[in-house]
């Protein structure tokens, strides 16, 4: 089937999402532990792989755009299924070694260096904002997504893709790795936030229906938004405002994790530096893009 897919192109973000789902599949039988373990890696994997070669072959058709443009937004689903994959793996039970270490630079930053009481200075209005910040990641790619199309550049959404998926789903790839809790729940009391707003609310109840239990470290919240970031910078060089306004929005968030105790410091920072990674692979990419688009211009003239 791989063979066969591969004479059809597939797009670079495509084969990161098989790759990533090829590892979940290869990663269970060493964790049958885990109490999820099931055949479903295997099933995702066959699902992702024949849906790609449906739509490459669409591509190959007379609705060669329609097609075109579902692949463009395909890989937001399946990076979803990607994250709850990660649901196979939750441990049997926790064992709070690394989160008593971790807690403790959180109480730092809200406690002795008075960061929750900064936050919360101006009643509610910061604590709603971050909270928002928070809630938008869900979107974000499609934010991003939007802003290709309204510029013109669908042509870079596939290198956009490949930094985002890179980060996103580097992040949940660590998940396995360290089974932990996150602070809200392990330690409640512990500088949790004293403003409660409609989007913190909204925030819990997701967290408490959709989200996954296996572990909190990296945060795939921080490392998908500043690999947006860093992908907006590398793709719209002329227009870095997309870039700037990314940036201070994953800035937003990473704060909104640590005050709202979505998540300890210590996932934040390992969140930034596998963004980090992802702006390496982004680097490359741009070279790339930068000698194609020589090439067209050379054509033209």
């Amino acid at each position: 089937m791989i063979e066969k897919a591969s004479r059809l192109s597939f797009r670079r973000s495509e084969w990161i999402l098989l790759g990533y789902y090829a590892y979940v599949a290869a990663l269970a039988p060493f964790l049958r532990d885990r109490s999820g373990v099931t055949l479903q890696p295997e099933i995702v994997l066959s699902f992702g792989a024949g849906l790609f070669i449906f739509l490459a072959r669409g591509e190959q058709t007379r609705n060669e755009l329609h097609f075109s443009r579902a692949r463009d937004w395909v890989p937001i689903i399946l990076t979803l299924i990607g994250f709850r994959e990660m649901e196979l793996f939750v441990p049997a039970s926790y064992t709070g070694r690394l989160e008593s270490g971790w807690i403790q630079t959180d109480v730092l930053l809200l406690g002795a260096w008075h960061g929750r009481q900064i936050i919360e200075s101006l009643g509610w209005i910061i604590p709603i904002y971050l909270e928002f910040c928070y809630l938008l990641v869900y979107g974000l790619s499609s934010l991003c997504m939007a802003a290709f199309y309204f510029s013109g550049k669908r042509k870079d959404i596939d290198a956009f893709y490949v930094i985002y998926l890179s980060g996103t789903l580097g992040a949940y790839a660590l998940f396995p790795y360290f089974p932990s809790q996150p602070p809200r729940l392990l330690f409640p009391a512990v500088y949790p936030p004293e403003v409660t707003t409609w989007a913190r609310q909204l925030n819990l109840f997701i967290l408490k229906h959709g989200t996954i239990h296996t572990g909190v470290f990296p945060s795939a919240h921080v490392s998908s938004a500043f690999s947006a970031a860093w992908a907006m910078f590398l793709l719209f060089p002329r227009r870095k405002a997309f870039g700037w306004v990314t940036l201070v929005y994953a800035i937003s968030v990473s704060v909104a994790t640590i005050y709202g105790r979505y998540h300890y410091t210590a996932d934040v920072v390992s969140g930034i530096a596998i963004s980090l990674a992802a702006a390496g692979v982004g680097l490359l990419i741009r070279a790339r893009l930068l000698v194609r688009d020589e090439c067209v211009e050379k054509e033209l003239e």
